[in-house]
This record gives C-alpha cells, structure tokens and sequence, in this order.
C-alpha cells in the first residue's frame, strides 16, 4: 500500500466517526406487495429500486404472488412483526380479507408507533360490513379506515388525472409541481376522516354509451389523492395516495420523488422546507467524500506504465 493510500483510508476512517455512523444508519423500510389487480411483480421492484436510490434505506419485502382479493401476508401473523422495521409501505390489494384478528394485528405496528406509507389500493383494503356506506368512529370496519384518515371505496375508468397540490407548504409537497399522470384511477372519497389534503386530482371521463345504448355525457371529478394523518395515542404519522394503477405512473420520478418524501417525512427525516435533515445531509456528503477516495486510491494503486519510482 502506497503512501497515498494510506493517507485516504485515514482520512475516511476519521470521516466515519461513531457518531455520524450512529446518524446515518439506513432506513430500514418494509414494502408489502401482493394482490388483485395489479402488476404488484414488478412493482415492488421499481419501489425498491426507486427508494433506495434516492434514500439511505434498505427495502425489503414481504410479497405475496397472489392474484386475488386475498392476499395473506405470513409476516402479519407474527407477533411484533414491526419491530425489525422503521416504516411500512402498504403496497397490498386485500379488499376481501375480512379477519379482524389479522387486521388488528397489523394496525398495532401504527397504534404503536411505526409510521405507513399507503399506497393506491391500499385504500381498498381490509374492508367489510356495509363499508360503502360512511363508517363511524369505533365501529367494527372502520379501523382500516382510521389508519388511512379517508374512506374510498371505489373509483371510476381508468383515465389521466390532473394533480393539483393544495398544500405546496408541507416537507412532502414542497417545491414539487403539479402534474398529469398517464391513464390512472380516480378512488373516490366517501369521507374525509382525519386525513389532511396535500393533493388533489381531477379527471374528464368521456361521452360514452351505457348497455341500454343511453348516451351518457362526459364528466368532470375531484378527489382527494394525497393526504397526511396522525394516528393512534402516538400520534403516529401516516401518508396515502390513492395515485399508483399502473406501473409507468409507479415508475414517474415524479410519483417516486413523492412516495421517497413521504417516507422521510413519516420517520421526520425531512424538514420544513422539503430538505433532508442533517444527519441524512452528512451521509449524503460522507457517501460522495468515499467514492472519490476510492477513485483516487484507485488511480494511486494502479499508475501509469510511463510513471517511474523515483
């Protein structure tokens, strides 16, 4: 090992103090994935991928490879699945599954503590009962919907939806523009629970003919489509759209830049004006400061055929 070498390796070895090491440990972030309708496959991946590169986080998944309504996830059965994890991606379609045990079990990881980042049909899940009607506080179906802050329960064709966001202040939204998806699922809102607006989406559904050969004209709507809520006696932070059908919105930089904020945001890693916390800051600059060592080392380690010792 050469002289210069040397030198790099103690300069990234005081770089890589206990204390910035202890500050910069990655997120440890769960995606749950699985279920009816959708090409939960491959977007797993492009969550996973679109995370981590914009994120000091390690993804993993619980996957369930089921087509269905009933996805079941053998991680929820667990006691204390949570506990290995910073925050939970639900990314799962498990509108038919209906047992409030198992549900129970994965609203304690948010009653406890852990925050969520709900994705699309998400929203349409762990319902039963009469939930096309507006639930109430308490009752037996309305947990799942507590958590979220919102209850939907259906949505129209797929279509583009305009995205406005209502709430540019906020650490998730800021600096970010308003955008248009390509053909996407408008969800509809029921009711607003406990869920505070960051974005809304609007979409045109054209003139059509109904089965009786009716025609029906086109048609206007407004939704919620982003929202923060706090639940829980921890007040625990939670984040959902209802934006993510299909895999080229998943794979938007844009949708990703969203759901990558959010994320930060749920663990408070992120601050006022939508910029990431000091800590994250320093790993930011201690990731770049090792790959140039790393290049520089490389260069000292392998000169030049013209060089000579001297």
């Amino acid at each position: 090992m050469n002289l210069r070498t040397l030198l790099a390796l103690t300069l990234f070895a005081g770089l890589a103090t206990p204390t910035i090491a202890d500050e910069v440990k990655p997120l440890r972030v769960l995606v749950v994935a699985g279920g009816c309708c959708h090409d939960y496959a491959n977007q797993k991946e492009i969550l996973k991928k679109g995370i981590e590169a914009r994120l000091n986080a390690k993804v993993e998944m619980a996957y369930d490879a089921t087509k269905g309504t009933k996805p079941v996830f053998e991680i929820y059965k667990k006691d204390g699945w949570y506990k290995d994890f910073d925050v939970v991606v639900h990314d799962e379609c498990a509108a038919d599954i209906t047992d409030p045990t198992y549900v129970e079990n994965i609203l304690k990881a948010h009653r406890e503590g852990v925050p969520a980042v709900n994705l699309h049909c998400a929203m349409h899940s762990y319902r039963w009962g009469k939930f096309q009607q507006p639930v109430k506080p308490g009752d037996d179906n309305s947990h799942w919907f507590e958590m979220l802050g919102l209850q939907s329960t259906g949505h129209g064709p797929q279509q583009p939806i305009a995205i406005k966001f209502t709430d540019k202040e906020h650490p998730i939204t800021k600096g970010m523009a308003d955008w248009t998806t390509v053909n996407e699922e408008l969800y509809n809102n029921v009711q607003v629970l406990t869920g505070k607006g960051l974005a809304n989406g609007t979409q045109t559904s054209p003139e059509r003919k109904d089965k009786a050969g009716k025609v029906v004209p086109a048609k206007e709507t407004t939704a919620m489509v982003a929202w923060t809520n706090e639940y829980g006696p921890k007040k625990t932070r939670i984040f959902s759209t209802t934006i993510g059908h299909n895999n080229a919105t998943v794979e938007d930089a844009r949708y990703l830049d969203m759901v990558a904020r959010a994320v930060l945001w749920s663990v408070n890693k992120i601050d006022a004006n939508g910029k990431l916390t000091e800590a994250t800051t320093k790993l930011a600059a201690l990731e770049e400061e090792t790959a140039r060592l790393k290049a520089d080392m490389k260069g000292f380690d392998n000169p030049s055929p013209n060089y000579r010792a001297r």
